[in-house]
């Protein structure tokens, strides 16, 4: 979810610039807000760096309806770069209404919405869920609403055969009680806790489920221990299986890249420190990691790419 204050500050760190290139393995973005205006000024090097990095696949997430045209527009920014020889990732299409926002999402978003997924190829639905994070959504009203907004997002999920990309925030045993009362399975149709916050049950509950757990910059952080600790104890029971990869940029920058104290951009092209930052903390080498998460995310998504050789 894309904040105002990056809008501000985009500074700009190579990703390539600590990570030696035979240290470079294929890799699936999984949550990106790419088509974020923060990239309107250098989303075709962003890309293309993000390609030299090892990223072949991007998602683009939607959240606001306002906002879906602009997956369209970057999406096929990318492909007329891809039809120019210019190497840059392939982008699809996820869409949905956020919780975070749900005070700005009307009926009439939802018949928008339906109507978006008809109209457009989409790899998955989302970003959904549930957010009790302030005081404004933990309110009887909003987590009401947000509940009635989910539920129906997955109605329009189990209706395409689509995977679902979670967004729960500080709402873990509500948004699983919800999964398990409704129709929608994803271990039929996949799906992905993304950026996943939450401690080291709830992480086995949502695999549980048939979701894979979305880690992002955040695992960077040696002082991110209860999420570190979430990400190793559901690898300890489930395996490797259970874990994809995403920027969600231009938030969640790796700590290697932050720039002291300010707020700095996150990019496509940083999903590398992210793979190397969890290599380390499984102890797991990179030639396995990296090959295993892409078929991991492959799964998640219900799709086939190939990885590259």
């Amino acid at each position: 979810m894309p904040t105002a204050t990056l809008h501000t500050t985009p500074l700009n760190v190579n990703p390539l610039d600590a990570i030696q290139s035979d240290s470079i393995y294929p890799m699936i973005d999984t949550h990106t807000h790419f088509d974020d205006v923060v990239f309107n000024h250098d989303r075709e090097q962003q890309a293309q760096t993000a390609y030299q990095s090892g990223v072949r696949h991007l998602l683009l997430i939607g959240y606001l309806a306002t906002y879906f045209e602009r997956l369209i527009s970057t999406q096929a920014q990318l492909e007329n770069l891809h039809s120019k020889s210019k190497p840059v990732p392939k982008a699809h299409l996820t869409s949905g209404l956020h919780p975070a926002y749900i005070e700005d999402h009307s009926e009439s978003d939802l018949d928008y919405l339906a109507e978006f997924l008809q109209q457009h190829q989409h790899v998955a639905l989302g970003e959904i869920g549930l957010d009790t994070f302030t005081d404004v959504l933990k309110t009887e009203a909003s987590v009401a609403k947000q509940k009635r907004f989910f539920s129906i997002q997955l109605d329009l999920a189990v209706q395409h055969q689509l995977p679902v990309l979670l967004h729960i925030r500080k709402a873990h045993a509500e948004c699983l009680q919800l999964l398990k009362h409704h129709a929608y399975d994803a271990h039929q149709l996949g799906g992905i806790a993304h950026s996943f916050s939450g401690g080291e049950q709830e992480a086995k509950a949502f695999v549980k489920l048939g979701f894979k757990l979305g880690v992002t910059g955040q695992v960077t952080n040696p002082n991110a221990k209860k999420l570190r600790r979430a990400i190793s104890e559901a690898v300890r029971e489930y395996g490797l299986q259970c874990l994809v990869l995403e920027t969600d940029c231009p938030d969640m920058t790796p700590v290697c890249c932050q720039q002291g104290q300010e707020i700095t951009r996150n990019v496509p092209g940083n999903l590398t420190h992210v793979l190397h930052s969890l290599s380390e903390l499984l102890a797991v080498d990179m030639p396995i990691l990296a090959p295993q998460l892409w078929r991991n995310s492959c799964e998640a998504l219900r799709v086939d790419w190939a990885y590259p050789e």
